[in-house]
């Protein structure tokens, strides 16, 4: 398919538009990641590339000529959960109409809210779709219809739910289905009374919102959030969990300042979480947010890169250990320390730095649109003698 795209003059973000899908899915299909076996998307591809069908699978039969159904095909996007979010979740409850299942226990719906989350760390998309898209409305129709004394732990687990939603949507580069399922987790975390899930919410949305670029909206939701926290955090027997999610909204904040060039709040944010790192002491995990003493420093990183200052980025580098931190985190740690080794033009320090990030989680560096820029960057500083291994990294990640 990269070959017809090129013939036809277009960019994986031009043929992205076309399709209304990502550039992420667009260079999942070139890598024969993403199968494309439904024949409603071949044609609408192929449509794209004005080509026929057959130009992109010879087996393909033509739409008139076919004589079986379609079957279903595993995707390792996240369509199946758009189509599950469409509408009202639990229609038929509005109408008194009883569960066409049984309702899984409390202990079942904790499980599968933890599984949902593990799926998304692996970046198991095609898992984590056909998960969420049966545990959504099963969840949704279990709340309506549960004894009272159950409700309030199923709205904290429906928030939970749609929480991994809105994560999965944002790093799939599908930052409108996000926004609507992180409202949905902040609805559901008021009606279980739990308003640190309320603040959870927050920051899922306020990170889809930086992915569609609209940062006011991202810095009115996390500001919202530290304007009510701010105080609260003052009380020196303030919770961790409230202390973690404070620390993480003032990281949000620090990445919103740092892409609008505001240098002085950056590092006002940075410091702020700085100490409410130190406060905690350690590492921690709270609301799936990685908040902790390493993180921050890694934020710390991200944002000096952001604002173009690489050796501060590289200095703080040198003294983080994110071993203890998910593979997901440590990768993007280190996409960040390559993009500071390329704007100092240091193209085999960035190189390495991006096949340790490979290792740790393949498909964030084929498929995140930063890594996918830095590579071309560092293809461009070294043209025409190419590191090998650099060469071989943009063909697996579909630059070249």
């Amino acid at each position: 398919m990269k070959e017809l795209r090129r013939a036809a003059g277009m960019s994986q973000s031009d043929l992205a538009a076309a399709m209304g899908r990502s550039e992420s899915w667009v260079s999942q299909v070139e890598r024969g990641v993403q199968p494309v076996e439904r024949l409603s998307v071949l044609q609408a591809l192929a449509d794209a590339l004005n080509v026929p069908v057959r130009d992109l699978r010879p087996d393909a039969a033509a739409p008139a000529q076919e004589t079986e159904p379609e079957e279903p095909t595993k995707s390792n996007d996240l369509d199946g959960l758009r189509v599950a979010l469409t509408g009202h979740p639990a229609l038929g409850s509005l109408f008194q109409q009883p569960p066409a299942e049984p309702t899984p226990s409390l202990a079942d719906f904790r499980q599968q809210v933890d599984e949902a989350w593990t799926l998304v760390h692996a970046s198991s998309y095609a898992a984590l779709s056909d998960h969420l898209a049966k545990l959504l409305p099963g969840i949704e129709t279990a709340v309506r219809h549960a004894p009272a004394g159950e409700r309030a732990e199923l709205h904290a687990l429906r928030a939970k739910a749609y929480q991994v939603a809105a994560a999965s949507f944002t790093r799939q580069d599908q930052a409108d289905a996000a926004w609507v399922a992180a409202d949905r987790a902040l609805q559901a975390a008021e009606l279980a009374g739990q308003p640190l899930e309320v603040v959870a919410s927050l920051f899922r949305m306020a990170h889809a919102f930086m992915r569609q670029q609209h940062m006011d909206q991202a810095e009115q939701a996390a500001q919202s959030a530290v304007a009510v926290m701010g105080p609260r955090t003052e009380a020196p027997a303030c919770p961790p969990e409230e202390l973690s999610l404070f620390g993480a909204m003032n990281l949000v904040l620090a990445v919103i300042n740092a892409r609008e060039g505001n240098r002085g709040r950056t590092h006002e944010h940075i410091d702020r979480a700085r100490g409410i790192a130190a406060r905690l002491g350690r590492d921690r995990n709270d609301f799936d947010t990685e908040f902790g003493p390493t993180n921050v420093e890694i934020h710390a990183v991200s944002t000096a890169v952001e604002l173009g200052d690489a050796g501060l980025a590289l200095e703080v580098a040198q003294h983080v250990d994110a071993s203890g931190l998910s593979p997901e985190r440590q990768s993007r740690f280190l996409l960040d320390v390559a993009r500071a080794h390329a704007q100092r033009r240091h193209v085999g320090e960035a190189t390495a730095a991006l096949m340790e990030a490979e290792a740790l989680a393949p498909e964030q560096i084929h498929d995140h649109h930063l890594a996918r820029e830095v590579i071309r960057d560092l293809i461009q500083l070294s043209d025409p003698r190419i590191p090998e291994s650099l060469r071989k990294l943009a063909e697996r990640s579909a630059v070249i």
